[in-house]
């Protein structure tokens, strides 16, 4: 099939993709003609841009204090483990509360962790096992926000404006990662690191006064389940007997544990093999951004008139190529070319899969498959990540990123074999 609003049908969803916004630069922000999705979206835009401010003095506050590969894939593990462990648990809880007060409450959580890091690090006592402790702790805040957050989706602008929500919302997530990394090397540069931890803290500010503004219908509970545990069961049994969700879920995995903890060696590549400063790391990190940003904006504008396919397994074949070009070059401007052609490509990857799954499952179960989704992308990545950082330690980070590409790659190919030999199980990648 031709676009990935014609995917197949799979039994229990809510019927036909939602239709991507039409090749035009109008239908590009369809979404935002819903108020409560405008007001989310500005609040994002705030808040994401000091979460990567966060993220980039944070992963070079790791490599300054300690000059440790194996401590940068530590940190970034263990801020994804609760993920691992409470996903679900989130997903589930998203399906029976109101979405907007688990979000709500989340964001407060990650916005005091902002302040404690920042008065740490301004007092002068911060140590690797507080940056652990809070990384973990905002891990917890993060496994029960993204199922909630991602499930809301759709609450906010309507089914039909899904594919556009999501896609835009990949892009303000990404525009944010141009943004942010940019910011703190000024700060980080200019007038010291603590700034970059209280602007993120001052940021979810935004974010919060959005969803309190937001006029939503009254929440309707649904039937209270037997159990928690039986709850989350229903979720793993229904993406069970769809075999579509089962492949680009398990494509999710490999790409999680062996191509984007590739992010994770980027202070030491910076570092180690670029010699550049602060200025500098962020600047790689602001161009993988500005590639996914642009991969986010070709999916909401002309996500309909390409296949599903190439846009799938294009990107994921164009993200694994750029890493290899990014392991093996040295010049800073090819380096900074590679990783905005690496970020697109992962992007028509990212975008495109996160829609086909989020449009393709019944509302009742959104919040179980997307808390599923969560354990997929986050739970892997303290694995990645600690890979990364052990094998960077063995062989290099240049061979570290190479084998991970090329395992990326591998997976790819997996996928493009399986579709061709069972066209069932193709769920919108098929020809």
């Amino acid at each position: 099939m031709s676009g990935i609003k014609s995917t197949a049908s799979v039994q229990g969803d809510p019927g036909p993709l939602p239709r991507a916004g039409r090749a035009v630069w109008r239908e590009t922000f369809a979404a935002l003609k819903h108020r409560n999705f405008r007001l989310f979206f500005v609040g994002q835009l705030v808040s994401l841009t000091g979460t990567w401010v966060q993220i980039t003095a944070q992963g070079w506050l790791v490599y300054q204090l300690t000059g440790s590969k194996i401590l940068l894939g530590t940190v970034a593990a263990v801020g994804m483990l609760p993920l691992l462990l409470l996903s679900l648990w989130g997903g589930s809880v998203a399906d029976r509360y109101p979405k907007r007060t688990v979000v709500v409450c989340t964001q407060v959580g990650m916005m005091l962790t902002a302040f404690v890091f920042a008065a740490l690090v301004g007092s002068g006592h911060i140590q690797p096992w507080h940056i652990l402790v809070l990384s973990a702790l905002g891990g917890v805040a993060m496994a029960f926000d993204m199922p909630a957050r991602q499930a809301f989706m759709v609450e906010m602008t309507s089914h039909e404006d899904l594919m556009n929500a999501v896609s835009l919302n990949s892009s303000l997530a990404n525009g944010a990662r141009v943004v942010g990394p940019a910011v703190a090397g000024v700060l980080m540069a200019s007038v010291g690191m603590t700034w970059c931890f209280v602007l993120n803290g001052v940021s979810f500010i935004a974010v919060i006064a959005g969803l309190v503004m937001m006029r939503l219908p009254a929440f309707v509970p649904p039937a209270k389940p037997h159990s928690t545990g039986r709850h989350i069961w229903e979720g793993f049994r229904y993406v069970a007997g769809h075999r579509p969700l089962r492949m680009h879920l398990l494509l999710f995995a490999v790409v999680g544990v062996f191509g984007w903890s590739y992010s994770v060696l980027l202070p030491a590549y910076a570092t180690d093999i670029l010699h550049v400063g602060e200025g500098g790391y962020g600047v790689l990190l602001s161009a993988n951004g500005l590639g996914a940003l642009l991969g986010a904006l070709t999916v909401a504008a002309y996500g309909n008139r390409m296949p599903a396919r190439v846009l799938i397994l294009g990107g994921l074949w164009l993200f694994s190529a750029m890493l290899v070009l990014l392991a093996v070059v040295r010049w800073y401007p090819l380096v900074l070319a590679s990783l905005v052609v690496g970020g697109w490509g992962m992007l028509l990857y990212f975008s495109t899969t996160n829609t086909l799954i989020q449009g393709s499952v019944s509302h009742a179960m959104r919040g179980r498959v997307m808390g599923i989704w969560a354990l997929i992308f986050g739970g892997m990545m303290p694995v990645g990540g600690l890979e990364s950082g052990f094998l960077s330690h063995a062989v290099g980070v240049p061979w570290t990123i190479s084998i991970g590409a090329l395992l990326c790659a591998g997976a790819g190919l997996v996928t493009w074999w399986v579709v061709r030999r069972q066209p069932a199980a193709a769920g919108g990648l098929q020809s």
